[in-house]
């Protein structure tokens, strides 16, 4: 052990934009804009938003506030902003993943720092360092963590790493100072939680634990800001996270190479709205279908190798992942989004329409998915997979070691703008386009505020005063 709790702390506290490789503020930029699309299309239509939002009115939660949740018109206060942005940009499972952590760091760290931003009036340069501080956090403690051995204790890396990220972030906004923010980790500890047992009925948990810890990230910071005290060595202490967490911690990468080498530039973005682990294979079985020509009703077998932690997540209980009937079953079955891309050529968020449909079930009873040795001694992370396709025709396979929207294969702006214009623009109408530009041109804002007011729905009339107070927001 070495005093990484300090250490990543001092790093948090430390850095500042002049720092920072422009190519990880750019990524990072672009990182937060890819999640805020997915905040604001399951606003409107993840089947979770209306009972969070009811439950928040029925304790009295929801009064107004002067922090933004994506795609809604009104404020909201602080906490519940940020509980809100995470939950919400969780929601559709289209939000970025770390490969080697195996964790999604956008949803608790940019919902935490923009929270953050909005309650103290922080210019965009000084949200965007605290998201890169909240990046290089969180993804370090996953890495710390063993995936594969967090995992195997139940735990949802996400949820659980993500509120020291979140803590990171908001602490950034509030300019905590190194021992200020060795508390605010202190504090989140006590918080980490999150479970992988929504896999066994599809339950909304992964969601809202998601959002939760980007809201306990906010109020930790918060607490260590006002000079609450929070337990010291909160990451590698002897009842710190790393011991509670994971039978198999390292924990030498919490900090190994903090700000020389950039875990933000190995952040990836998805193509398709459901589990990281199905992916590569989706982007086996429509390379094949589209270069042999192959009918989905001519497929008589499938089998899909995958990483153990996928075949986890998205492969077992066979029986349970080849009948999913809501959504998140969906979004963790590979037999159904295999199924729907070999019939379609394609897997989107409106294809979850097609839960249930007799040819897409038949179709499931096709598909296989086993762990697959090649994969994972073929890469470092564990999202490859192989795919083998048995037709009247013949048989063919094909190796993916890596997934499409990975740092080799990173969307450009224009592919990132696309996608984002087809998750937000339903919801936001041409305030989407606006809503793109700000977040790309995040640090040239003078206040963060006048950036994100483009992430709620408004009247026409309104948009001229949205203007103006954007433009006289610029430093």
């Amino acid at each position: 052990m070495a005093n990484e709790t300090f250490t990543a702390a001092s790093f948090a506290s430390g850095l500042s934009l002049e720092l920072v490789p422009p190519a990880v503020a750019d990524r990072a930029k672009a990182l937060t804009l890819d999640f805020l699309a997915s905040a604001v299309r399951a606003r409107g239509e993840a089947e979770s938003t209306p009972a969070i939002l009811a439950s928040l009115a029925a304790l009295g939660l929801d009064g107004p506030g002067p922090a933004t949740v994506m795609g809604d018109e009104r404020g909201y206060i602080a906490p519940i902003a940020a509980l809100l942005n995470g939950a919400l940009g969780h929601s559709l499972d289209f939000d970025d993943t770390h490969a080697e952590s195996s964790l999604h760091p956008s949803a608790p760290v940019v919902s935490a720092a923009l929270t953050a931003g909005e309650l103290v009036g922080a210019s965009g340069r000084t949200v965007l360092t605290a998201i890169i501080a909240g990046y290089e956090v969180c993804c370090r403690l996953g890495l710390a963590l063993d995936p594969t051995a967090h995992y195997a204790r139940g735990f949802h890396p996400t949820a659980t790493a993500g509120v020291f990220g979140a803590a990171a972030a908001a602490g950034k906004v509030f300019d905590l100072d190194p021992q200020q923010m060795v508390s605010a980790f202190g504090v989140a500890g006590s918080q980490a939680a999150g479970s992988l047992q929504f896999l066994h009925n599809g339950a909304w948990t992964k969601r809202w634990q998601v959002g939760a810890a980007a809201m306990n990230g906010l109020m930790a910071a918060s607490l260590a800001r006002q000079g609450f005290l929070g337990p010291d060595q909160a990451i590698e202490g002897r009842h710190g996270f790393l011991a509670g967490y994971s039978d198999g911690a390292r924990a030498e990468r919490a900090v190994q190479d903090l700000g020389r080498d950039w875990e933000t530039l190995k952040v990836a973005v998805k193509p398709y709205p459901c589990c990281r682990y199905a992916h590569a294979a989706l982007d086996g079985l429509i390379a094949l279908r589209l270069h042999h020509g192959i009918p989905a009703a001519e497929v008589r077998s499938v089998e899909i190798g995958l990483h153990r932690n996928g075949v986890a997540l998205v492969g077992e209980p066979e029986a349970a992942k080849r009948r999913p009937r809501n959504v998140v079953e969906g979004q963790f079955s590979m037999p159904f989004t295999a199924a729907v891309a070999l019939d379609q050529g394609r897997f989107s968020w409106d294809d979850y329409a097609r839960l249930g449909e007799p040819f897409i079930d038949a179709l499931c009873d096709r598909i296989t998915v086993r762990q697959d040795d090649r994969v994972e001694a073929a890469s470092p992370h564990p999202f490859g997979a192989r795919v083998r396709l048995v037709t009247a025709g013949g048989v063919h396979e094909l190796a993916i070691p890596d997934p499409s929207g990975e740092p080799d294969s990173f969307p450009d702006e224009d592919a990132l703008r696309a996608k984002f214009m087809t998750l937000a623009g339903p919801a936001l109408g041409e305030r989407a386009g606006l809503l793109a530009g700000a977040v790309l041109d995040l640090d040239s804002f003078g206040d963060v505020r006048a950036a994100l007011r483009f992430g709620r729905p408004v009247n026409p009339e309104d948009v001229a005063g949205l203007l103006e107070a954007t433009c006289g927001g610029r430093g």
